[in-house]
This record gives structure tokens, sequence and C-alpha cells, in this order.
């Protein structure tokens, strides 16, 4: 299954933190935090400004992103686990 995102929202799937400390500790699973950076997966077409007129969007497929803690709705697409979002809801993009 995939999914297309509307208008100014992406899909987001999130990058994996590490096990371990830099010291070596391991982390336990109930101990680590849902990591704020994520790849984008799929991105819509942008959305309609009030003049009528499309407005694209700035990210791109591939882009690897910052955004807040609690931000996005969580789905599960084929047992993977995705964010959708608005384009808004990113704080910045990683170079």
């Amino acid at each position: 299954m995939s999914l297309r995102p509307l208008q100014d929202r992406i899909l987001v799937e999130r990058v994996q933190e590490t096990e371990k400390t830099k010291g070596g500790i391991i982390i336990p699973d109930t101990a680590k935090e849902k990591p704020a950076e994520g790849k984008v997966v799929a991105s819509g077409n942008g959305r309609v400004g009030e003049d009528g007129k499309l407005i694209p969007m700035d990210l791109k497929v591939g882009d690897t992103i910052l955004f807040s803690k609690y931000g996005g709705t969580e789905v599960k697409i084929d047992g993977t686990d995705y964010l959708i979002m608005r384009q808004d809801d990113v704080l910045g993009v990683i170079e």
C-alpha cells in the first residue's frame, strides 16, 4: 500500500536512534525518547493560497528534517511507523 499526502502535508519516517551512548552504555527501550528527526518519504503538491494559486512545497522527498517532539499524526503502513504532518510543523532541514 502506498500513501500520497494531500496539500501541504508530508509523510515522514523517523530515523533510528542509537542503542548506546558515547560512553558505551546501552539504553533500554523504556528509557528512549522518540527522535525528533526524520526523512521525508512522500510529499503533497502544496497548499492553495487565499488568491487561489498553488503555493509549492519547500520540502522534497529525501530531505532529512527536524520537527517538534509531539508534531504530526502517527500511522502504520505495511508494518512501518510513519508520521503525517504539515510542512508548518517542520522546524528545519538538516543539510
